[in-house]
């Protein structure tokens, strides 16, 4: 793996050791720890140097994204207007519209001399939103001053990461934690079996009506979860961190309902013997050694290797009951507790990604 040490500083004048300055941006470039000994080109050593907050233009990335996220977009806001129960009418209408050729152009996508032409009329709220949108992408975006086929580099880039990335292979088999299903794409059937299962608990009265619309699924707002790796660069022999992306997984409305519901009832329940930073871990050290401090005392730390990939599912459901059962609750925030159990059981028992295509 090719991984960039240090943030990017918005200082001009604070330097270190293993950073450089970008000349007129007031970023500095963090050094690269290239773990995988890929051979880098001068070209793709610059890409790296710019650092995570660098964004290429992508026209055709930008125009398949566009088209889906302003539907979702126009989606949303009928839903609201439908919940006041008034009709969105043409403004909304008109504001995708607006948002379209704005985006077209922040994109550099020409648009029709017609297009143009229509949105020049006087209007105040796509003036409002024109200068939002340029202000907030010069703050955010690093641009370059010279014209490089960066989408060309990126995809060179990730070959050699590619050929290089044993590791990833070397972590499945070490795990066992993993079943690859080859091409066969799960998506499909889990967004069926996903409503599918939301209906049957509405139709037992496991959940109300209005819980099945909160949790059910649109199958145009979802996609798998993708697999990716951040190295482990300050432990010996660079071990992999695995991290799943899931935003908008089929199942990620369930596991962010759930965690709404039980995560206050577990911080509660962990309290004393939970530390949540450094400063708390000094304070309570102090408490503690007044009275339990001898000359023999030793410290010790463990540390559990791939803690979240190696919880076993059906341990993982029991350990949710017997806290449930603990606290002798019958539901929580108007849930049963065994719909709890079983929306918690769909939800581990369908994590499907994807990794490399």
């Amino acid at each position: 793996r090719t991984a960039s040490r240090g943030r990017a500083k918005q200082s001009r004048t604070f330097r270190r050791p293993d950073s450089y300055p970008i000349t007129g941006r007031g970023f500095l470039a963090p050094a690269i720890i290239n773990q995988a000994n890929i051979k880098l080109t001068e070209q793709e050593h610059q890409l790296l140097r710019l650092g995570p907050r660098f964004i290429f233009d992508d026209p055709k990335t930008a125009a398949r994204r566009r088209t889906t996220e302003l539907a979702a977009l126009k989606r949303k806001i009928e839903t609201r207007f439908f919940e006041k129960k008034v009709s969105p009418g043409r403004p909304v209408e008109q504001l995708i519209v607006e948002l379209d050729v704005l985006l077209q152009n922040l994109h550099n996508i020409p648009t029709t001399k017609k297009q143009i032409q229509s949105n020049r009329n006087p209007n105040k709220s796509f003036d409002i939103l024109s200068s939002i949108i340029q202000s907030s992408q010069s703050q955010t975006i690093i641009r370059p001053r010279e014209k490089k086929n960066y989408g060309q580099i990126v995809k060179r880039l990730k070959y050699k990461i590619h050929l290089a990335n044993t590791k990833s292979e070397e972590y499945m088999e070490k795990t066992q934690a993993y079943q690859c299903l080859g091409t066969i794409d799960p998506l499909p059937d889990l967004i069926q079996r996903t409503n599918k299962y939301l209906l049957d608990l509405r139709l037992a009265k496991w959940i109300t009506q209005k819980q099945y619309e909160q949790l059910s699924i649109k199958p145009n707002e979802v996609e798998l979860a993708r697999l990716y790796y951040l190295p482990k660069a300050h432990k010996l022999g660079t071990p992999l961190r695995p991290i799943i992306s899931g935003l908008k997984h089929p199942t990620i409305t369930i596991s962010k309902f759930l965690d709404d519901l039980l995560r206050p009832l577990f911080d509660q329940m962990a309290l004393n013997t939970t530390v949540t930073s450094g400063f708390e871990l000094v304070k309570q050290l102090q408490q503690w050694s007044t009275v339990n401090m001898c000359q023999d005392t030793i410290f010790c730390t463990i540390d559990v290797t791939d803690l979240y990939t190696m919880v076993p599912q059906i341990e993982g459901v029991l350990s949710l009951r017997k806290m449930l059962d603990q606290l002798k609750l019958k539901q929580v925030g108007k849930l049963k507790v065994e719909t709890i159990i079983r929306l918690s059981r769909f939800v581990m028992k369908n994590n499907y990604f994807s990794y490399n295509g």
